[in-house]
């Protein structure tokens, strides 16, 4: 017998919560366990009845559907809302989603469209903590959830770094970084940090709608010079509602003359104490700010597109990789777009660059862009999406692979080829 899903209904309008209430009355796996008419009434009943879903309209009165949902994550942090709105446009959505929503209803709607997304948000809620409570099993469940707090990792057992990095760009590079972040969080229960490794042109932020002033990696600059401990790191590090934490890149290109090499290894061993995962988006070019990321990554995802210019840097990359000592293991090929119709077969790149692809995306333009546009991943506004899969299935497969890469420091012969090829310092 399937489990009862509990479910929390938010409107203003009496009538609206009657017929909502009465339309899954019918539902055998789903009971109204109360009802609220405003955004203050519903955090109040949803700490106490700690409902599974919550109905949230987006207009009220007094607190509207966006700031309770705000709230209803710090305070319920395993009640999933389900936003609802008579209006269906993109910066309702996008607020709506940033505010920590699972799904957004636009009324007027089907009774099957609201029991198919009330069950679509209780199962993947349920999967999600599923798996962490079996990675973390001493653990709070609610306190892994949020992706910036809870108990860091046991001593001795700091979190895992991955770099995603292209030896050339327009593949995809931030847009996997962000997403395959949001996937490790959401649906893997990870504490996870986002670090926009570049330093002149970083798009994390926008790709997130974040751009705050005076908060990123180069106001950690004055403490990295004076030495000793990094104190001030969560200070500039940027608590994102999709459950990731994310450190900025400068907001001035010039700016980024102030990071060195030793001071991004500093910021990325700080990280990786108090998290999970540090995901690292790469620039696309060689300096010796990127090779000291690639080289504190345990796993460094190299993107590749069905393009003749982006397998010959490839081929290229990997005998710079093969020369730097990596472990076969650390360098991970993720082929995005591999469904495209451009004439090259996957069979074509593995034969020419003389190695497997490891893990491919299929081309979706439509939901990428559209997601882009929004300042809204699209891992977040459309889960069941073919590439949202990949995604997933793409971070499942990496996350746990520490055990078969080497990392920087373990590695001998990196720091000696490091120099005979990037002695520019």
């Amino acid at each position: 017998m399937a489990d009862t899903i509990h479910v929390l209904i938010v409107d203003d309008i009496p009538e609206t919560r009657d017929h909502l209430t009465k339309l899954l009355g019918f539902e055998g796996d789903i009971e109204v366990v109360g009802s609220a008419a405003s955004g203050t009434e519903a955090i109040s009943l949803a700490v106490k009845l700690k409902p599974d879903v919550v109905l949230m309209d987006i207009n009220m009165p007094d607190m509207d559907g966006i700031a309770a949902t705000e709230q209803l994550a710090r305070t319920v942090p395993t009640a999933a809302v389900v936003m609802m709105s008579v209006q269906g446009e993109a910066d309702y959505l996008r607020r709506s989603m940033l505010a920590g929503a699972r799904e957004f209803l636009v009324k007027p709607f089907s009774s099957d469209e609201l029991t198919a997304s009330i069950r679509q948000v209780y199962s993947r809620e349920r999967e999600k903590y599923s798996r962490m409570a079996e990675m973390a099993p001493a653990a709070p469940l609610g306190s892994a959830a949020g992706g910036s707090s809870g108990t860091p990792g046991e001593p001795g057992e700091p979190g895992q770094v991955i770099a995603i990095f292209s030896p050339k760009g327009g593949v995809g590079r931030t847009t996997l970084a962000v997403n395959l972040a949001i996937a490790a969080a959401t649906e893997l229960g990870r504490r996870v940090v986002l670090v926009d490794g570049s330093f002149q042109f970083g798009d994390v932020g926008v790709l997130l709608n974040l751009n705050p002033k005076n908060k990123s990696i180069a106001d950690l600059m004055p403490e990295l010079e004076a030495g000793g401990e990094i104190e001030s790191m969560d200070t500039f590090v940027i608590s994102h509602s999709a459950g990731i934490r994310v450190l900025l890149a400068p907001p001035s290109p010039e700016t980024a003359e102030l990071i060195t090499p030793s001071a991004i290894k500093r910021v990325i061993e700080t990280l990786r104490l108090t998290h999970d995962l540090v995901i690292v988006d790469c620039t696309a070019f060689f300096n010796d700010t990127t090779l000291a990321i690639l080289d504190a990554a345990d796993v460094i995802l190299t993107m590749l597109s069905l393009e003749i210019t982006s397998i010959k840097n490839m081929r290229l990359f990997l005998e710079v990789a093969n020369q730097l000592g990596y472990e076969g293991g650390k360098v991970r090929l993720v082929l995005n777009r591999a469904d495209s119709a451009l004439g090259i077969r996957v069979q074509d790149v593995e034969q020419s660059i003389g190695r497997k692809v490891d893990d491919t995306i299929v081309s979706d333009g439509r939901s990428v862009v559209y997601a882009l546009n929004r300042g809204v991943p699209f891992f977040l506004s459309n889960r069941e999406a073919q590439v949202s899969q990949d995604v997933l299935r793409l971070a499942k497969a990496v996350i746990g692979d520490r055990s078969q890469t080497a990392t920087a420091e373990s590695d001998p012969r990196k720091p000696a080829q490091k120099k005979s090829m990037f002695a520019w310092r």
